[in-house]
């Protein structure tokens, strides 16, 4: 599939099922922890500066933005988890909406969970890549930030995080940074297997 990224934009922001678009055009999520670099992943994806907002201020995504590429496929952006300074009900709110769309989404071909190299996973982090496995929903693991470490210890970091996550080995791992575009190709790649 030949996909012209360049035709990208944010066609909505959806908080429940009755404002999801109404085609069969195939979704890929994007899910990872607030200050992970999803936007930034999706702004080096499509090669744009700021399609997808990047915030100093963690947890801005509130709702799942839908991103179409092309008129081919689309991106679905969901509201990053764990440091959002927001109360437990709106919190629990976000993760109704997730579960929902991540559940009974048939549009849904893979999930992108973003992890940041450089740190051991999280509780949430691996509490979300269980729940992708125990719904079978394929995962595409994408660890962020991999211009913040030496390359010689990126083996190091990635062997910690498939560990702490008891990574399925027939799952897709890619290292990637948005600042040199280390991955690039392989995320599009992997993405493109999926739909």
């Amino acid at each position: 599939m030949e996909i012209n990224t360049n035709n990208a934009e944010i066609i909505l922001s959806a908080v429940s099922k009755a404002q999801y678009p109404d085609d069969d055009k195939p979704e890929i999520a994007l899910a990872g922890r607030s200050n992970v670099g999803k936007s930034s992943f999706i702004n080096t994806l499509l090669g744009r500066k700021n399609l997808a907002r990047t915030s100093g201020k963690p947890g801005k995504t509130q709702q799942l933005n839908f991103y179409n590429i092309d008129d081919k496929i689309r991106f679905v952006d969901v509201p990053g988890y764990g440091y959002a300074k927001v109360s437990k009900t709106e919190r629990a709110k976000w993760g109704k909406m997730i579960e929902e769309y991540l559940t009974n989404r048939d549009n849904l071909k893979a999930v992108v969970s973003l992890v940041d190299v450089r740190h051991d996973p999280s509780a949430d982090d691996i509490q979300m890549y269980e729940f992708l496995k125990y719904y079978q929903i394929p995962v595409i693991l994408v660890a962020t930030k991999a211009d913040k470490i030496p390359r010689g210890k990126w083996n190091k970091h990635e062997a910690a995080i498939r560990r702490k996550l008891n990574f399925d080995s027939t799952d897709r791992f890619i290292v990637f940074s948005s600042e040199t575009r280390q991955g690039f190709e392989e995320a599009w790649n992997a993405i493109l297997e999926m739909v």
